[in-house]
């Protein structure tokens, strides 16, 4: 008998030692489509009257759809470097675009430095294959020396505005697709990084048949966005054929507000055929979804984007988060929690793991954001140079804080009524706390970020026997002449049409057009104003 009971113990110690260990769950893959100039009402979710946006309508329907995301700049470069690095863009001196040329100027270096902690390296050294597909613009294509996307933790990659192998504007979904192919076999991260629905607009043939009803400016931007918006749908497919889709993150959002609408309409020669270069700022009829402000502006249409998450098995279905205030830099640590990777002691990043979030809790920030702007500084919207949100309380100041608006922005997400004078000590905080932040950035770029090989300013050719000096009075003079309808800028028709067919007028007009932005304000063209 005790035989029989010995012989049982162990055939029963055999099958429990035979068990097979629980399967580790396994990291999830991470799919980051960053649209360009997007705005936070360019979707049909978001209550948009005529545009339609069935895929990014599908994403949002499948995960969370959360409100209150912000970038850290309103424009390309700088926000890109913020959701790269998870730290403030300021902190590598990098504060408007990467631009040939120009970047030194204006206190900046001519690259991301590759030494900066990123993303993409810390999951690649987790065993994720990284790849990064579409708008690159953490340096520029003219910049000699520059590092690859390589040099930042991407195995593979196909840009465009960067160097390297190289992709087309419609280029981004393909190559991500095959990428999806190609790594379903392990844990992957991927870059989608769309190039809609900034300028030139060169949208497909397809996309202008389908919107031949609307007017010829709403035509060019709905199918633009289409495009874009079918590009996000061939991701999402991907993932599906791949057998993948329920073990993937999928973010989608924009790396600033929507562009001006301006009088250009065609790229290239004044008499361009339409679309030959590409259709210009006059189709950009973008919309914030009622926010105060556009690109280059610190107000929240600048810098609140579209952020929609979706999370099988985690992420909600459906859910709208109206509470949590995200930002651009904590993507990086909620990632990387996401993905089971410890950050290395040594890191020090500006944003938080907000990775209950994602998981469709309200959760509440502790720290406070931060924003600076070097750019356009022109009237009504694009005045203030610092902003810094605290809870509900947003405030934008210039550096001196000798101007200073104060918005509630839970009561008042257009920021239209400004209660600074009814709150002057959140007033005072708030001011303290931007300034003391602005101390503590960098004043200079990291040399080694800087290309050798500057490019020298060409010889300005003069009439013969009329060498002469324009002084800031003649050119103020000329400002308010060639400012035909008034608003404060010279657009490049405005400046050729003063000028009368001149020589090499559209060089003349860039090397004055600092930003980069299309339109000369009176600092860029006259000089600082002495008052």
């Amino acid at each position: 008998m005790k035989y029989t009971f010995a012989i049982l113990a162990a055939l029963l110690a055999a099958s429990v030692v035979a068990q097979p260990a629980p399967a580790a769950p396994s990291k999830p893959n991470i799919v980051f489509i960053y649209a360009d100039d997007w705005g936070w009402g360019d979707l049909s979710c978001h209550g948009h009257p005529w545009l339609k946006t069935p895929h990014l309508d599908r994403l949002a329907s499948a995960g969370i759809d959360f409100r209150q995301f912000n970038v850290l700049n309103p424009v390309c470069s700088p926000s890109r470097t913020a959701a790269t690095t998870g730290m403030y863009p300021a902190r590598f001196c990098v504060h408007q675009h990467f631009a040939p040329g120009t970047n030194v100027q204006r206190g900046m270096p001519d690259w991301l430095d590759p030494k900066a902690p990123t993303l993409a390296r810390f999951l690649k050294n987790a065993g994720y294959r990284t790849g990064h597909f579409g708008k690159w613009h953490l340096t520029n294509s003219g910049a000699v020396g520059a590092p690859l996307p390589a040099a930042y933790g991407f195995d593979e990659s196909a840009v465009f505005n960067g160097p390297g192998p190289q992709g087309g504007l419609h280029d981004t979904a393909p190559n991500a697709v095959r990428f999806i192919r190609e790594s379903k076999g392990g844990p992957f991260y991927v870059n989608v990084w769309l190039h809609e629905s900034h300028t030139p607009h060169v949208p497909t043939p397809e996309s202008m048949e389908k919107w031949k009803s609307l007017d010829e400016q709403k035509q060019v931007y709905a199918a633009v966005i289409t495009d874009g918006d079918n590009a996000v749908g061939q991701v999402l497919d991907a993932l599906k054929e791949a057998g993948v889709e329920d073990n993937t993150i999928v973010i989608f959002s924009s790396d600033n507000g929507p562009e001006w609408t301006g009088k250009n309409k065609h790229f290239g020669a004044k008499n361009a055929a339409p679309g030959s270069r590409g259709y210009d700022t006059y189709y950009s009829v973008g919309s914030t979804g009622g926010l105060r402000g556009r690109k280059r502006s610190l107000f929240e249409g600048g810098v609140r984007t579209p952020f929609i998450v979706r999370w099988p098995g985690h992420a909600p279905a459906g859910a709208k988060n109206d509470k949590t205030v995200v930002t651009a830099v904590d993507l990086l640590p909620t990632l990387c929690a996401a993905a089971g990777v410890k950050l290395p002691d040594d890191y020090r990043g500006d944003g938080e793991n907000l990775l209950d979030a994602f998981d469709g809790k309200e959760v509440s920030r502790k720290r406070p954001i931060f924003w600076e702007w070097r750019g356009n500084n022109t009237e009504p919207d694009w005045w203030p140079r610092l902003a810094v949100r605290e809870g509900d309380w947003k405030l934008a100041m210039t550096y001196d804080a000798g101007r200073v608006e104060l918005h509630q922005l839970v009561d008042d997400r257009a920021e239209a009524k400004d209660v600074a004078k009814e709150h002057p000590e959140v007033v005072a905080r708030l001011s303290k706390m931007a300034a003391e932040w602005k101390a503590s950035l960098p004043e200079k770029p990291n040399p080694d970020c800087i290309s050798k090989e500057q490019p020298q300013p060409k010889a300005k050719k003069q009439p013969a026997g009329q060498p002469r000096k324009v002084t800031p009075e003649q050119r103020a003079k000329a400002m308010a002449r060639w400012d035909t309808d008034k608003d404060g800028v010279l657009t490049l028709d405005e400046y050729k049409a003063g000028l009368k067919g001149q020589h090499n007028l559209e060089g003349r007009f860039k090397g004055f057009d600092k930003n980069g932005d299309g339109k000369l304000t009176r600092e860029e063209f006259v000089g600082p104003s002495k008052e």
